[in-house]
């Protein structure tokens, strides 16, 4: 029977609903959502459903087993408010998975592309930022835990060597992985923190590449594939479990980066 609460951030969709569901078996799981409650809480039932398969008969699990939030993680008042109410409504808080991201198609060859300084500013405060407000205002929460907190962040394989959508995003996904890193010398031994970089996935965001794009991406891997959001939220499980683990950053794209 599931105790432990997990809050994935950003999960109403996507990569952060595969985590949250691949979660539901094992942990209460706070979903959190920016502006699409309608989607939140399909994922809610969704884990509700997963959860009740592994449930143990006649069992009375804690209440609730999993809840939505509202947040805008890129803003810092919010990300305190997020973890108040996780805290209030869920009693604990065990796992956070920091998996809010942003970025802007564009073509990263293209150096007048890169150029606007807007899209630095809003790469730099959600890719690097926020996962950093998410982990200091969890921090005494995820330190209080028997065994030890877990803190995972949604990289990317674009923060390990230079490609993706842009590159702000490129840069500030290496940022994000360098600020992980950095937190596991801070807050050890009470908080694992580490981090998973997946490539291109088929989420919402990653079809909006074109077809050719996709194609290349797959081809350019040892496994001439794509990685898929149910084995990288496999991967996030694991890490959320691992007590031997941190500051390492699990790079997931078929033999890209080899």
């Amino acid at each position: 029977m599931a105790t432990k609460v997990a809050l994935v951030t950003a999960s109403s969709a996507g990569l952060g609903a595969a985590i949250a569901k691949c979660l539901s078996p094992s942990f209460r799981v706070v979903i959190n959502y920016f502006s699409r409650p309608e989607k939140a809480a399909q994922v809610l039932k969704e884990c509700e459903a997963l959860s009740s398969l592994t449930s143990p008969p006649d069992s009375v699990p804690p209440s609730p087993q999993f809840c939505t939030v509202q947040a805008d993680v890129s803003k810092r008042s919010d990300v305190q408010r997020l973890i108040k109410e996780t805290v209030n409504t869920m009693g604990r808080l065990d796992v956070v998975v920091s998996n809010a991201g942003w970025t802007r198609l564009t073509d990263f060859t293209n150096l007048d592309e890169q150029l606007i300084e807007e899209d630095w500013d809003r790469c730099f405060n959600l890719n690097v930022k926020s996962h950093l407000w998410i982990l200091a205002a969890a921090r005494p929460y995820l330190e209080a835990t028997e065994d030890g907190g877990s803190f995972i962040t949604v990289a990317s394989l674009a923060g390990v060597r230079p490609s993706g959508s842009s590159l702000p995003y490129s840069v500030t996904k290496a940022a994000q992985i360098h600020l992980m890193k950095g937190l596991a010398l801070i807050c050890g031994p009470k908080i694992r923190c580490n981090a998973v970089s997946p490539g291109l996935m088929l989420t919402e965001w990653g079809q909006r590449f074109s077809e050719d794009k996709i194609k290349a991406t797959a081809e350019k891997g040892m496994l001439k594939s794509l990685a898929t959001v149910e084995d990288v939220a496999e991967q996030v499980k694991t890490l959320a479990t691992n007590r031997s683990m941190t500051g390492q950053n699990v790079i997931l794209d078929c033999g890209i980066a080899v």
